[in-house]
């Protein structure tokens, strides 16, 4: 039967902590005296790393896409494959073995599906199926057999097939005549039909187009979609992650950050949604385990597919983050993870309903804060705002140069100077339809009603019937984390900010309905506790309403929201509005830079699928400090204070104790490796990236990023940026030798390790 790993006993929590770690104190601005409290108080490092060595090889800048392999000298980076071996829409290839978990990265490991991806990216449905009866998340996961393995309904899979270039086609449907919003829905149209095209053509496959570079190029990607999605094995998250908030984004790191999920399909190989009736996919390629793992210096590569980065936006874009969004997002999630924490603090039940959502907050919150700092020490914008005198210097040089793009670099930075404007308004008004889940809830039935009244190229892509399914399965699994009193909180939270803010920025139907509201807290518990928005059946009925019916139905948050819908759907025209100004803008700015700079870019990332290569390498991250690429179980174990975030099972402990590393031991170290460190090029969403040697072997599962790389979204640097992975060996250790799932490791192709 499906079993818990509860039956390991916890190590004792009454051991003392160790000293508590000294606090690195920052200069700080007085407009983010918050930011860089909290700075502070997480121990940030207070220098950008330095190299370590100038006479060896270095890792190099770049995401690159599948059309860029064959230009690169792969040899040359230390990798023994071909471009055609990496990737070969005409043939079997390594990228057959890699796949996106909704926004994460994983890897088939085994002919019958088995997928290997982060434990946090995991973490949804490990949470959606912990209860505080059967608490999957404190004491981990694993199905003995298939029929024990656990649906991942808000979970899908995608396989890169193919691709084309499609900018032509994109763009021949931009007229002279229009304005920028038609511009953007023009776009969005087009990348729409050519979608349903490809699927007609290839009805089992999936159609996307990604934007290359804003503006001006645009690639169509063939996807395998598999909507099946299982939970195999899962550690206790005090393995998967060990060191919590307080190691997040921190080398050295000593977390199991995997899991092992699996991909279904129906009986004759098609995509389908979860049946009993449904069979192990089978992919084209699984990738083979090396037990064998990496060592310093070692040529790594990762495929993955990276969210987004900015290294080709202007300064205007850095200072509107630096100055306005980041410290927005940052004061507004560690209120609303303070807000859950507290309300789970004596009920495991409300932690568990909050659990993933906190996690999630709490790793973007990190995130920004570490983009935040790097961007203030390096003085990235300053720089950037450099480069571009001098673009504009060559731009002024010559007088056709200037009448074409004379104009650019103020135009944008007018663009982003408006979203400056109204950033306080508008990120307030998106956190009450996303911060408040509820919320969230209304806002999706009621834009779903209206847009689903459209023709169905023209809605919103959630909204499409394509879509539609996921959609809505995603919506009612969602409804199982409301908690009505942390709603409460959250709501009137939102709305305090909102009714504070200044007048310019006002709005007249919120202000209306807050007009003579004293206790704002009373009216958010009014519209929560009357509300049936957290009841599954009620809202399936809803689902196929008419926004008539719904302005109809007695329900006081969906009627809260619906009177509000009107200003969001303004809120996304203006976005569409800006979002084709910057379009035709930035597409010009490409033109114009690789005149200037006699070069070619590899475009920023946007969750495509993206290749990058480096070295097992240390770092420097300040004076005389240096820090080896490689952690072990031991540092696990000297870690280990019994006080969370610190807490290592006693199955763990038991085995170490008992030196029983099996064949996972690296005989260098004398222990097991459990997380490297490498100078490879990634970012959001390569979570879960495989970590292949030279000779493509997976050695481990890439899960993070130092804190000072947090920068990465904006800038890459080989002294500072680099990137952390959880070792193979570590991996197989824990599945096989701790907790004993030895059919993953021979369903794996790996030798079975027998506990003594």
């Amino acid at each position: 039967m499906s079993r818990t790993l509860k039956s390991f006993a916890k190590h004792d929590q009454s051991t003392a902590p160790n000293g508590q770690r000294q606090v690195q104190r920052t200069h700080s601005e007085s407009a983010l005296k918050f930011v860089h409290k909290r700075c502070r108080r997480n121990g940030v490092l207070t220098l950008l790393a330095v190299c370590l060595l100038c006479n060896i090889t270095l890792g190099e800048e770049g995401m690159y896409p599948m059309s860029e392999l064959q230009r690169l000298d792969l040899k040359g980076r230390g990798i023994e494959l071909t471009a055609a071996e990496l990737f070969n829409p005409n043939s079997i290839s390594l990228v057959d073995g890699v796949c996106r978990v909704n926004g994460c990265t994983g890897s088939f490991v085994s002919p019958e599906g088995l997928i290997i991806t982060n434990h946090h990216c995991a973490y949804g449905a490990i949470q959606k199926a912990s209860t505080a009866e059967h608490d999957y998340l404190e004491d981990g996961f694993r199905a003995d057999s298939r029929d024990e393995e656990i649906p991942a309904p808000d979970y899908t899979v995608r396989v890169t097939e193919d691709y084309r270039d499609v900018s032509g086609e994109v763009l021949r449907v931009v007229t002279a005549n229009m304005d920028f919003l038609q511009r953007t829905q023009a776009i969005e149209k087009r990348c729409k039909e050519l979608e349903a095209a490809a699927e007609a053509e290839e009805p089992k496959l999936r159609a996307e187009v990604a934007e290359m570079f804003v503006g001006k190029t645009y690639v169509l990607f063939l996807y395998t979609y598999l909507k099946d999605i299982r939970l195999v094995f899962a550690p206790p998250q005090s393995i998967g992650n060990f060191g919590g908030e307080d190691d997040n984004w921190m080398w050295p790191r000593h977390t199991g950050d995997f899991s092992f999920m699996r991909a279904y399909t129906a009986p004759d190989g098609s995509s389908a949604t979860y049946s009993l009736e449904n069979v192990p996919y089978r992919p084209k390629r699984s990738i083979q385990v090396s037990a064998e793992g990496v060592e310093e210096n070692d040529a790594v590569f990762l495929l993955g597919y990276p969210g987004r980065t900015a290294r080709h936006k202007t300064a205007a874009f850095l200072n509107y983050e630096q100055n306005t969004r980041l410290p927005t997002i940052v004061e507004l999630y560690n209120w609303q993870i303070d807000v859950m924490t507290e309300a789970g603090r004596q009920d495991r039940g409300v932690e568990i309903q909050h659990a993933s959502r906190i996690r999630s907050l709490a790793n973007t919150e990190k995130r920004s804060r570490g983009q935040l700092q790097g961007l203030l020490r390096a003085d990235i914008a300053a720089t950037r705002a450099a480069e571009e005198t001098k673009l504009q210097t060559y731009i002024e040089q010559d007088a056709q140069r200037k009448q074409t793009y004379g104009h650019l670099l103020s135009e944008i930075a007018s663009v982003y100077d408006e979203i400056e404007q109204a950033a306080t308004r508008e990120i307030l008004l998106s956190q009450l339809r996303s911060g408040s889940r509820m919320g969230a809830v209304a806002y999706f039935l009621f834009d779903a009603a209206v847009e689903r009244t459209k023709p169905d190229l023209e809605r919103e892509s959630e909204y499409m019937d394509r879509n539609w399914q996921q959609s809505t399965q995603t919506l009612l699994t969602s409804l199982q984390d409301i908690h009505q009193p942390t709603e409460a909180i959250i709501l009137a939270g939102l709305l305090e900010r909102l009714k504070a803010i200044n007048a310019n920025q006002q709005i007249p139907a919120l202000a209306e309905s807050l007009a003579d509201q004293t206790d704002l807290l009373a009216l958010a518990t009014r519209l929560t506790q009357q509300s049936r928005l957290n009841d599954r059946q009620f809202v399936q009925s809803l689902l196929d309403s008419t926004p008539e019916q719904l302005q109809q139905t007695d329900d006081p948050m969906l009627s809260f929201i619906v009177k509000l819908h009107p200003l969001f759907d303004e809120i996304r025209r203006q976005d569409k509005v800006r979002e084709g100004k910057l379009s035709e803008l930035y597409g010009s700015l490409v033109d114009v830079k690789q005149q200037y700079l006699s070069a070619d870019f590899v475009p920023d990332a946007n969750a495509t699928l993206r290749f990058t290569c480096g070295y097992v390498r240390r770092y420097s991250p300040e004076d005389a400090v240096v820090k080896l690429p490689i952690t072990t179980l031991s540092g696990v174990i000297h870690k280990t204070t019994g006080v969370s975030p610190f807490i290592t099972p006693e199955a763990v402990l038991t085995k170490y104790a008992q030196q029983d590393f099996g064949p996972f031991k690296n005989e260098q170290l004398g222990d097991v490796p459990v997380a490297i460190l490498y100078n490879t090029d990634t970012t959001g969403g390569n979570s879960g990236s495989p970590i292949f040697n030279a000779r493509g072997e997976l050695v481990g599962v890439n899960f993070d990023r130092c804190f000072e790389a947090t920068i990465n979204d904006f800038a890459w640097d080989e002294s500072y940026s680099r990137s952390i992975g959880v070792d193979i060996r570590y991996v197989l250790w824990i599945t096989g030798i701790a907790y004993g799932a030895n059919h993953l490791l021979e369903e794996m192709n790996v030798p079975v390790a027998v506990a003594n």
